[in-house]
């Protein structure tokens, strides 16, 4: 009875002291351990009213916290989920030591359209973020990485003032636990407000406006573990006239998953940030540091890689603690598995040049697992289809203040592989309303970066390395070869997705390691490689006439490839040291970066191959490319010889003939087009002062920019470069299927083997008199001894005598071709638009230009006197018009003058 009136008494005190306080209960009343012995929140909750002040509770937090609580599945883990399946809701629990506390936000599109850059599997954002109490709102906000200092220094208290992190949402607090003070959101304030920035994403890529209809969007599966929260979303979006899309039965409206991840950053790991070097390419984590006084370099350059650690440190050669583990998804067929395994472990050869042992694992994912691939606790080899895509990829999820990788999911779309099995199906051309190919989109939100993938051109590359099965060895698509084939060009694919997710950018340097007669001795491409690296985008390997086929794509990775695995993952003796700062590994990584200068080490990436050097290009092999160059257009030459014989099979479609000539030509085009960087070119390399190489730019020889010009003249301008038979222009028949995907194009229904012919020919002849190059040529004048650079008067000449061969040759008259009429005029144009000053050319190309033009017309002037009754009527034509045009606008130039 005492225990009893004890408890009446402490209750009436308690009672009675709120009564005397204000419209609210802090929270720390409501921790005491008697008040809550005796169960008195009912009537805390009907005294307490709302307070505005931050650390107040309301009235109606009491009841509201207890009451979803008792009615919704509670998920507990990193942040306590609480699902309201009646109504649909999630709501989100936060501890109060949760607040303003680091997580990284990572999302993913689960499902997509299929066409026109919304692809299954692609990432869409991740980024580090915290949430921030402000009075009764919670901020969501996105923090800033850019800007460091050290916690000590006094600069740290200008950073918050200087550098604004982004508030994305301000989320109202739902309720609050008065016991545990933990504060409940509702998730559908922050994800279903478009928190994926799919409304911009849909709008650039589908070019109409689709709108976010809550009505039809709801939470999917949600788990939580200890260390991530994983949640999908399914959005319904509508828009009134649609979008132009094939792959939707109504593009008036359209249905997209996002998975999203929340996870907790590693903390105390023993992760030593790892300094970058620019010899060695992998892609970064940048920051500024205003604690650091050099203002020379004011930038910190931290490296991406995975934390590997060896079980015996003290081994040469040691498994590591936690293998980098690589699941397939279980929506890969099983015809590819093996490739795809294959293709992951080839880089287990490159970790033990760095000390560790199968430092990489390949799981199968079950059919039944019970795990999603998006989720962050797995790194996952994606299949996806789609109608236009034809891309692999390879992200990455970065630590953003140590590069510490912590996830990676790898995405294929199944048309890469599919386009090698259909022997015949047809390229995309720059006019078909399904050329939306994200890799061609140079400002794609969604699949555009550094990282990014092969594109279109790496299917039609294999696509054509089948053809070259078929045609010059009498290979069927069903055959054991051609599985072999595909074997080989998945494998070598994964491999390149692989590398980035191990940190490593790409390597457009990496094709050159051998030489031409090499590429095909298997002893050497099976140890050393096919290429210095396989992070090159690599072209089919096509064997010379007369030469046995070796490897197609490569097997093994590259000694580049294992220098840069050396250099990233490598255990410095440093590291024994207890703490260790990134500093202390400086003399360890420069030792291995010094072997840059070695010829199979060379390193060239994206930023590097659209300008002057030759030997960092995509899609060419071998050291020398004019030679290589050369083989492949001979491949071309005779495979046209093969389909002009009777190669379709009885009852086949003329449209498929059409495809395969379509196929031939562009390669044949791609090949020709890499011998026209050698004209003006310099090799770059990325040195330091202490490198053995004392310069970083050496010209192309002059032999080699002559032989290059002779090949230019051979393979593209010359009168014979392009001879068809009748026989065969008359079968390339258009393919007349009309209905989705298939839609019958409005250009001719011949083929237009002038326009495609002349559009090829322009585009070389116009790169090698672009302003550009002449400015080059001028300059290397001056970085060369005397008679080692190549001319721009040389360059000019070579041209034109080479184009107007029938006219500048005192030979009997001869009628002047379609082709080369087509040719001529072009070039002519071209020479006009320098003189009339409507390019960019420096001084000595206008002049230069103005002395072609006139040496052009006195040669006209002198054919059409000597010649001009037996020339036939289109030559007649031409020649008179030219020489017209030459003299009206030298004449408008002088007057200009």
């Amino acid at each position: 009875m005492r225990h009893w009136i004890t408890k009446l008494a402490i209750c009436a005190l308690f009672l009675y002291s709120l009564l005397l306080t204000p419209k609210y209960v802090e929270a720390d009343q409501l921790s005491n351990p008697y008040v809550q012995q005796l169960d008195v929140l009912p009537v805390v909750e009907t005294l307490a009213s709302a307070g505005n002040n931050y650390g107040e509770i309301r009235k109606e937090d009491f009841w509201r916290f207890r009451e979803i609580a008792k009615v919704a599945n509670k998920l507990e883990g990193l942040f306590t989920l609480y699902s309201d399946d009646d109504l649909g809701t999630i709501y989100l629990a936060l501890k109060p030591e949760q607040l303003n506390k680091n997580y990284l936000a990572t999302v993913t599109m689960e499902s997509g359209i299929g066409e026109s850059g919304i692809y299954s599997g692609l990432p869409l954002a991740d980024f580090l973020f915290y949430f921030q109490r402000v009075n009764n709102n919670l901020h969501f906000v996105a923090r800033n990485v850019k800007f460091r200092t050290e916690s000590s220094e006094p600069e740290q208290r200008s950073l918050a003032r200087s550098f604004s992190d982004s508030v994305l949402y301000s989320l109202a607090i739902d309720s609050i636990d008065p016991r545990s003070q933990n504060i409940l959101i509702n998730l559908d304030d922050l994800l279903m407000q478009d928190f994926a920035g799919l409304t911009p994403l849909l709008k650039y890529s589908l070019q109409a406006d689709y709108h976010l209809e809550t009505s039809k969007s709801y939470f999917g599966d949600r788990q939580s573990f200890p260390k991530n929260v994983e949640i999908d979303a399914i959005y319904g979006f509508s828009s009134p006239e649609g979008a132009d899309l094939i792959t939707l039965p109504d593009s008036r409206a359209l249905t997209l998953k996002v998975h999203y991840s929340f996870s907790q950053l590693p903390e105390n790991n023993d992760y030593i940030p790892r300094l970058a070097d620019d010899r060695v390419g992998y892609f970064i984590t940048a920051f500024q540091d205003f604690s650091d006084n050099n203002v020379q370099e004011p930038f910190v350059r931290y490296i991406n890689r995975w934390h590997l650690e060896p079980l015996d440190p003290n081994a040469p050669l040691s498994p590591p603690k936690k293998p980098i583990v690589f699941w397939i998804e279980n929506a890969v067929p099983l015809l590819y598995r093996d490739a795809i395994r294959e293709g992951v472990l080839m880089w287990n050869k490159a970790f033990a040049k760095a000390g560790f042992q199968n430092a990489i694992e390949v799981r199968q994912m079950p059919d039944d697992a019970d795990w999603q691939p998006a989720d962050v606790r797995y790194n996952t080899i994606r299949w996806f289809n789609s109608l236009d895509a034809g891309f692999a990829r390879g992200p990455t999820r970065v630590n953003p203040f140590t590069g510490e990788i912590l996830d990676a999911d790898i995405i294929v779309d199944a048309s890469m592989v599919r386009s090698i099995q259909q022997e015949y199906q047809a390229l995309m051309s720059a006019n078909s309303s399904l050329s939306k190919n994200p890799c061609q989109q140079q400002n794609a939100r969604v699949v555009s970066s550094a990282e990014l993938c092969y594109g279109v051109e790496s299917s039609n590359q294999a696509a054509m390395g089948a053809l070259a099965l078929s045609l010059l060895r009498n290979t069927t698509p069903n055959s054991a070869a051609m599985k072999e084939y595909v074997h080989q060009y998945l494998r070598s694919l994964i491999a390149h997705e692989v590398g980035h997710t191990l940190g490593l950018r790409h390597n457009f340097h990496g094709s050159t390691m051998l030489a031409p007669q090499e590429l095909n001795q298997t002893e050497i491409t099976h140890t050393k490689g096919l290429a210095g690296s396989v992070m090159d985008y690599l072209p089919v390997n096509i064997a010379p006439q007369g030469v046995e086929q070796g490897d197609y794509f490569p097997s093994v990775v590259g000694p580049y490839d294992e220098w840069a695995i050396e250099y990233g993952y490598k255990i410095s003796p440093s590291q024994a040291l207890k703490p260790i700062i990134p500093e202390a590994e400086k003399s360890f990584l420069q030792q291995i970066a010094l072997a840059s200068p070695q010829p199979e080490l060379s390193y060239a990436t994206d930023e590097d191959i659209w300008d002057i050097n030759p030997l960092a290009n995509v899609w060419d092999m071998s050291s020398d490319v004019l030679l290589y160059s050369q083989w492949q257009m001979d491949n071309a030459r005779v495979m046209w010889q093969r389909l002009d014989k009777h190669y379709l099979s009885p009852g086949e479609s003329y449209s498929n003939l059409r495809v395969l000539f379509n196929k031939v030509l562009n390669y044949y085009f791609r090949n020709a087009t890499l011998l026209s960087k050698y004209i003006g070119g310099q090799s770059f390399q990325r040195l330091h002062a202490s490198d053995d190489i004392a310069w970083a730019f050496v010209p192309v020889s002059l032999f080699k920019q002559r032989q290059a010009l002779a090949k230019l003249q051979e393979y593209v301008f010359a009168e014979d470069a392009f001879s068809f038979s009748p026989q065969l222009l008359n079968q390339l028949a258009p393919s007349r299927w009309q209905h989705w995907g298939s839609p019958i194009s409005n250009n001719r229904l011949d083929y237009p083997i002038h326009d495609r012919i002349l559009k090829f020919q322009s585009k070389v002849l116009r790169s090698l008199l672009d302003s550009d190059r002449l400015n080059h040529l001028q300059d290397i004048e001056l970085k060369t001894l005397p008679g080692e650079a190549l001319p721009i008067p040389e360059l000019f000449d070579t041209l034109q005598k080479g184009i107007w061969t029938e006219v500048l040759t005192p030979e009997e008259p001869q009628p002047i071709s379609s082709i080369r009429r087509s040719l001529q005029r072009e070039h002519l144009n071209i020479l006009l638009e320098i003189v009339l000053g409507t390019t960019d050319a420096p001084e000595d190309g206008h002049t230069l230009a103005w002395y072609e033009l006139r040496q052009l017309q006195k040669a006209i002037d002198i054919k059409l006197k000597q010649f001009g009754e037996q020339l036939d009527i289109y030559t007649l034509a031409h020649l008179e018009f030219t020489g017209d045009r030459i003299t009206k606008a030298l004449n408008a130039q002088l007057v200009s003058h």
